[in-house]
């Protein structure tokens, strides 16, 4: 991952990944309404059903080779003697974290494929399927959160703070992955979860480009080769600082971004997948009046003291009507 092309390359798939969850989540959701609403560890897509799958298992796959066997001068991560060089350590660290996801894939692809209990139709997982894949898609981040907090790359510099901020948002793909198991049918943990990912995907390949190209490079830093590859040092305290500051400012800016972005996306995607679900009367209906006339305040009434209570009600309103008529017919006969 120590190159440009070796960060947005992975961001690039985390991306599409991440925009493809959110736009079947927003679907979902505006198709079956919050009642129906239940999360999906991953989407079929129409064409290919296991389109997202494989395209996990290839991009996965190849992000391997590229560590291990492509990008190594002798295109194998060993020395002569079997032992890991200390310049190939973060090699294996990504290419682990690339193999946890594989085997996520792989598992969704197995799961996906066992018949259900009842044996008729296509097969599908049943809950406990669904809950056993989160838990592995749990293990998958928790896996890459670690190896980035317990990187063997630089973690003081520019890097540093780039790869600090990316534990946030995979601390954050993580919990809402684990949270997707007890709470299969809460569209918010699968509308962050989504975002998240899509979060990763953005600021990988941010960090790509401005780690590794030069006029992108903050004043008073300057890229400099160690153990194989390159990195960014400063010249100073200071223009290590300010370095800092604005990887934090780009973060800050790219979450206002992403909070647009996602409140936009949401209108939209309910708008145009909406039918005939009703998101304007579904849960909300106009307040009624402060003054209510006396038979409805009557009808409200036996409503609450039930059918009997209210039946007995309306005979005794009857008794008093029949007697205020025999008052007056003995009244009529006075005069």
């Amino acid at each position: 991952m120590g190159t440009l092309i070796g960060h947005v390359g992975p961001g690039f798939g985390f991306f599409v990944i991440g925009l493809w969850h959110l736009y079947n989540h927003l679907k979902l959701l505006a198709q079956k309404g919050p009642a129906d609403y239940t999360s999906l560890a991953w989407f079929p897509a129409k064409l290919l059903r296991h389109l997202e799958l494989y395209l996990i298992m290839g991009g996965c796959a190849a992000s391997v080779a590229m560590e291990l066997f492509i990008g190594p001068d002798r295109h194998q991560p060993f020395d002569p003697d079997g032992t890991i060089p200390s310049n190939h350590l973060h090699n294996f660290e990504h290419s682990s974290i690339s193999l946890t996801f594989f085997v996520y894939a792989a598992f969704a692809l197995a799961l996906d494929k066992l018949p259900t209990r009842h044996g008729s139709g296509s097969p599908r997982p049943g809950p406990d399927q669904h809950d056993v894949l989160q838990f592995v898609g749990a293990m998958a981040f928790g896996q890459q959160l670690l190896l980035f907090h317990l990187h063997s790359a630089d973690h003081m510099g520019v890097e540093g703070q780039y790869h600090w901020l990316l534990q946030l948002v995979v601390f954050v793909s993580l919990a809402t992955t684990l949270l997707g198991i007890g709470a299969p049918r809460s569209f918010i943990v699968g509308f962050v979860r989504s975002l998240s990912i899509l979060f990763q995907g953005v600021w990988f390949m941010v960090m790509g480009f401005a780690l590794w190209t030069p006029g992108l490079i903050p004043k008073g830093c300057f890229m400099h080769e160690e153990e194989g590859h390159k990195v960014v040092r400063c010249n100073s305290d200071e223009s290590l600082h300010r370095a800092k500051a604005l990887v934090n400012i780009q973060f800050s800016w790219l979450l206002i971004l992403f909070a647009v972005f996602a409140a936009s996306f949401y209108v939209f995607m309910i708008r145009v997948y909406g039918g005939e679900y009703n998101y304007k009367t579904a849960d909300y209906s106009p307040m009624s009046p402060l003054t209510t006339s006396d038979e409805e305040e009557e009808d409200v009434e036996a409503q609450k003291i039930g059918p009997k209570s209210a039946e007995t009600q309306r005979f005794v309103h009857g008794n008093k009507a029949i007697d205020h008529m025999e008052s007056l017919k003995h009244l009529n006969l006075l005069i």
